[in-house]
């Protein structure tokens, strides 16, 4: 008897954070129909690269019109079982700085609330383990970019 092969699918998703003066970084977690927290995330249309998919997903799910790439994070994959068919699924997660705006849960994609969260808050909220290993990545990433002042616009001088 063969293993029927798992089916292949890729996706892509966005970790958001935004820097709030001298209490530290947050990290914008969004909440599924299923209760459980996590990061916007979603398939590849026909012929769009990892990053322009993340880009797309997080504005479209998060309501957030102005999301700065700082770069990728990581790749994860997982297996699961949906409606009969074994799939094996890689989703490329990326590192976008929110500068400002609201965000705004995309309800009719199942999207049932978005909250800002510290980094130690968003690790014990999240549903999920392997999304706690792309947001500990994440945090190191973000802890780099505000010690060395990447990301923000030049002072000029007056």
């Amino acid at each position: 008897m063969s293993k029927r092969k798992a089916d292949l699918e890729v996706s892509a998703g966005g970790i958001v954070f935004r820097r709030i003066g001298e209490s530290g970084p947050r990290y914008l977690l969004i909440k599924d129909s299923y209760d459980n927290w996590g990061f916007p995330k979603g398939h590849l249309e026909n012929g769009e690269s990892p990053a322009d998919a993340a880009l797309r997903e997080t504005a479209e799910e998060t309501g957030l019109g102005r999301l700065v790439l700082q770069g990728p994070i990581r790749v994860i994959d997982w297996h699961f079982r949906f409606r009969g068919r074994h799939i094996h699924k890689y989703c490329h997660f990326f590192l976008f700085e929110s500068p400002d705006g609201d965000p705004c849960p995309q309800l009719d994609e199942g999207i049932t609330a978005c909250q800002w969260r510290t980094l130690d808050e968003a690790l014990d909220v999240l549903s999920y383990d392997n999304a706690r290993g792309v947001l500990k990545r994440a945090g190191e990433m973000v802890r780099t970019l505000v010690a060395i002042g990447a990301g923000r616009p030049a002072r000029r001088e007056e």
